[in-house]
């Protein structure tokens, strides 16, 4: 049925190529909107009316991190960026400020499309599966997870999260004390299989890392293994020592 249909933003000041996007996601069965410039897209991506917006990091006047930003202070909407071919570091920026994926220009629409249903598989998890409420918190010292309502506080203060950081996060917490490997995490996190040359999970995590801070007493909270994952550690036993 047509309100069935996931509605996706395109903001992407090529004409023709945002055009050709809308027809070919309408053809996979997405409702599609084409935009060309920042402050419409803005409007729309925070109108309630999207389930995920395809942004363009080149876009005139306000650039597609500068509407990513804006988006992210308001907003949890799925974003995947538009990066240039060859360009990491718009990658990196782009992640670092909250997106939930990317893909270089140029790319297949059969591809871009693929990576559209992961990151929308991703968020709708939630609401596929609720949790029983005796397994809606995951704990570990003064960090706490509430699956149910999709929220983090660190020594009882809320801390903002992306869709992808939580994610991140909660596979973490669900095995924490032993390492969540990266071949584990990618297909979790961020929806498809991990690659040695995929720097997106170190971003997210770095993100996550910050965002939490260390324990009170400075011990790290998240370790990494080098080329292996992730180890989410328990904080030393108080008067230890």
């Amino acid at each position: 049925m047509e309100g069935e249909r996931k509605r996706i933003l395109v903001v992407d000041d090529d004409g023709e190529l945002g055009e050709l996007l809308r027809t070919y996601l309408e053809r996979e069965g997405f409702a599609c909107l084409h935009v060309t410039d920042g402050e419409t897209g803005l409007r729309e991506a925070l109108s309630g009316r999207q389930d995920l917006a395809i942004l363009d990091v080149m876009l005139p006047e306000k650039s597609g991190f500068d509407v990513l930003r804006e988006i992210r202070a308001r907003s949890d909407l799925p974003v995947l960026m538009l990066t240039a071919r060859g360009d990491p570091v718009d990658r990196v920026v782009g992640l670092e400020l909250g997106a939930d994926d990317y893909i270089p220009k140029p790319f297949l629409p059969r591809e871009l499309a693929a990576r559209v249903r992961a990151v929308l598989r991703r968020t709708d998890r939630k609401e596929e599966d609720p949790a029983p409420e005796d397994a809606d918190r995951l704990s570990v010292g003064d960090l706490e997870l509430c699956l149910l309502s999709r929220t983090v506080r660190v020594g009882g203060q809320s801390v903002s999260l992306t869709g992808t950081e939580f994610r991140l996060l909660r596979a973490l917490l669900a095995s924490a004390g032993f390492l969540v490997s990266l071949e584990s995490l990618s297909p979790e996190v961020l929806g498809r299989r991990h690659s040695a040359f995929d720097r997106s999970l170190g971003v997210h995590l770095s993100n996550l890392r910050r965002k939490l801070g260390p324990y009170p007493d400075g011990m790290e909270r998240i370790r990494t293994v080098r080329g292996e994952g992730y180890v989410l550690v328990y904080p030393e036993p108080e008067g230890r020592g």
